[in-house]
């Protein structure tokens, strides 16, 4: 009965759609940042600042706006395909495909986004070149 209770209290229910409107705004932000490579599409979904924890992308909402125009000039054609989305919270986790040039196999990226107050504000990657042969057949996504 406990739990049965725990699933449909209205504190679960807000926390739920917390969750899923934090994941749609993060989806929203990636295609605007990541595939469209529009910063003022992308901005409206900052918070006040942007803590940026990849060692090679500058820090802060100034440093992504950079960080999009290196994508412009030497990436136009680059797109990124996610593959799964997850909320837990104020974090969303995507794991996508990335591939910045057509005909190369690209990239696998899990990126972490910590939102407040539903604004992005925060954010870690991991990525992985997909190789030419795996050691196994179960593919990387």
């Amino acid at each position: 009965m406990g739990l049965l209770s725990l699933a449909i209290s209205p504190a679960f229910a807000a926390d739920a759609a917390v969750q899923e409107a934090n994941k749609k705004t993060v989806l929203e932000f990636y295609d605007a940042a990541l595939n469209r490579k529009d910063f003022d599409a992308a901005a409206k979904f900052f918070g006040p600042h942007y803590i940026q924890h990849n060692p090679t992308a500058p820090d802060g909402i100034e440093g992504f706006k950079a960080f999009l125009g290196f994508l412009r000039e030497k990436f136009p054609d680059s797109r990124s395909e996610i593959k799964r989305a997850f909320a837990d919270g104020d974090y969303v986790i995507l794991h996508v495909h990335s591939v910045r040039e057509k005909g190369t196999r690209g990239r696998a990226i899990v990126d972490i986004f910590r939102l407040e107050n539903g604004k992005i504000v925060e954010h870690w990657d991991v990525v992985q070149e997909i190789p030419e042969k795996a050691a196994n057949n179960n593919g990387m996504f």
